[in-house]
């Protein structure tokens, strides 16, 4: 199993620390989802200027850079071209530090009829895909928001039909919030999943909470990752398996990052043996 983190999970922490403890906690790869409060890295020394600095750094660490997780809503008329900027700005990083994914969201629907929001979302993400495939790169959509379910996504991948696009599997959502089974994700989309986030949870009482469930550390909650690990490497599965411990948007309710970052690796290790 290939092992990242995003850094979601480490909110506080500056780039040196990062790339130290991936390497300690024994990560192959970090997945750059915001640094130190800054969303759009892009803007950061660290990814700009020193770039290249910073992609020596991290690959003499004896790591990589999974995926650049953007905040791209694909689906969105109003932000379009913000969006298109950001991918690109996010394709010369690819670049720079040899990753192959740019992570975005469908996003909401809100007011638009599904059809339209679908032809929407085919039209923006092939010239999304476009973009990072001029540099080496595929744009992912999350399973997540208005495009969670399956019966969603499906038709828009089809239809997009890009060597540029690609699904990222986040085994939590479907699961979590809509009771989808992983054997009918992996249905309708295996064949564009190139990547996964990871994330386990226990089912709650809802009132005052954004949501049902409480995250937990990977092993005590309920969510059947084990099966869908062996579903996923029954399939061929050879990607990445990426640790989104949401802590930047939890602070006070999820476990810190030197707790949190090594216990996922063990877990992951021993489910790795577990499932051979």
């Amino acid at each position: 199993m290939l092992l990242s983190f995003t850094t979601l999970g480490c909110p506080a922490w500056p780039l040196d620390k990062i790339i130290r403890h991936a390497s300690e906690y024994g990560f192959d790869a970090i997945d750059f989802r915001g640094l130190q409060g800054e969303m759009n890295i892009w803007k950061l020394p660290e990814f700009s200027g020193d770039a290249k600095q910073s992609h020596a750094r991290i690959a003499n660490a004896g790591l990589k850079v999974s995926c650049f997780s953007s905040s791209v809503h694909a689906v969105s008329a109003e932000k379009y071209e913000q969006n298109l900027n950001e991918v690109k700005e996010y394709a010369r990083l690819c670049e720079i530090f040899e990753t192959p994914y740019i992570r975005v969201f469908g996003g909401k629907i809100d007011d638009l009829d599904r059809a339209e929001a679908t032809r929407l979302m085919i039209k923006h993400l092939k010239e999304m895909a476009s973009i990072a495939a001029a540099s080496g790169a595929k744009v992912l959509v999350e399973t997540h928001d208005d495009w969670t379910d399956c019966r969603y996504l499906q038709p828009v991948m089809e239809q997009v039909n890009h060597e540029g696009a690609g699904v990222l599997w986040d085994l939590h959502h479907p699961y979590r919030t809509i009771g989808e089974q992983p054997e009918d994700t992996w249905s309708a989309l295996g064949q564009w999943i190139q990547y996964v986030h990871v994330k386990d949870s226990l089912k709650v009482d809802g009132t005052g909470r954004r949501h049902p469930h409480k995250y937990v550390l990977n092993g005590q909650g309920d969510i059947p990752l084990k099966e869908m690990f062996k579903l996923l490497q029954k399939n061929g599965y050879q990607g990445y398996y990426v640790y989104e411990w949401e802590k930047a948007w939890y602070p006070d309710e999820l476990e810190e990052p030197e707790i949190a970052f090594p216990q996922y690796v063990q877990y992951m290790r021993k489910a790795q043996e577990e499932i051979r």
